[in-house]
């Protein structure tokens, strides 16, 4: 009996054991690479109240997540678990990409499933590096944000390509750097050497997200960063918060005058546009 690419995904997909998940996309992608023929039949997607999930982390509002001390043995486990956690829901939104938008061609599928594989690999680092500082991925409270946004654009690739790896990845770009510097000042050199990988692979994915972002404008005749613009106001979607890592980004796809005008909607209150 053949395989069902898109049963498989799901599956993947609503896995709620983070070991098994990330065993189940490896396999997948690894069996991709090596020429497995699937059978790509499927009705079409259906909607999902959630992505699969252990118990824990308990999930909570963002303003209800407590500041620690970095240079705490708490603040430090905190940080590494937060970090832990984006990846863990960066599988769930890679695999609901490649499952959710079947109509498009075996590439757009190819490259979100090998960025779920990246980040389930980026998610063993650092839930191993994590169990070294005493604790364990659950161990603190999470935010769902990123879900959320995925949520929002179900209904959409184009929606979804520029929401979520062109605003919400892409802010990782941003962010690594001075969590990296943080790191650095506490000694974590183990977690320098994760967080070099994961920075390394996000421009990728953003690079991924922005390419198919574009040849879907132009399949539609929309010009690539107006439309962005719009989408960017529209969803209300989070405002860049400084230092921008501009050299990731260009390297990612977006363009100079973009990442200036991005910039300039970061003064602009949330709704504005």
């Amino acid at each position: 009996m053949s395989r069902k690419i898109f049963h498989e995904l799901h599956a993947a997909l609503m896995c709620a054991d983070p070991d098994a998940k990330c065993a189940q996309v490896a396999a997948l992608w690894r069996d991709w690479q090596a020429g497995v023929v699937f059978d790509h039949s499927a009705g079409p997607p259906h909607d999902i109240p959630d992505a699969g999930r252990p118990e824990r982390p308990a999930l909570v509002e963002p303003s209800a997540l407590r500041s620690r001390r970095m240079g705490s043995r708490e603040g430090h486990g905190a940080m590494i678990h937060a970090i832990c956690h984006i990846e863990f829901t960066a599988i769930n939104l890679a695999l609901d990409a490649a499952w959710r938008f079947r109509e498009l061609p075996d590439d757009y599928l190819a490259d979100w499933l090998r960025v779920a594989a990246d980040e389930a690999r980026h998610f063993g680092l650092l839930r191993t590096h994590l169990r070294t500082l005493g604790y364990d991925y659950g161990d603190f409270p999470a935010h769902a944000g990123l879900w959320d946004m995925a949520s929002r654009t179900a209904h959409d690739a184009l929606i979804r390509m520029a929401l979520v790896p062109r605003v919400l990845e892409a802010r990782g770009l941003d962010a690594t750097p001075p969590i990296m510097a943080k790191l650095r000042a506490i000694g974590d050199q183990a977690a320098l050497g994760i967080l070099d990988i994961v920075l390394t692979d996000e421009i990728t994915h953003v690079a991924i997200g922005d390419r198919w972002f574009r040849l879907l404008c132009a399949q539609r005749g929309l010009a690539p960063e107006p439309t962005f613009l719009r989408l960017f106001n529209e969803f209300d979607a989070p405002r860049l918060q400084p230092p921008v890592n501009e050299k990731a980004r260009l390297e990612a796809g977006f363009s100079a005058d973009e990442i200036a005008t991005l910039a300039a909607e970061r003064r602009a209150p949330p709704g504005a546009g």
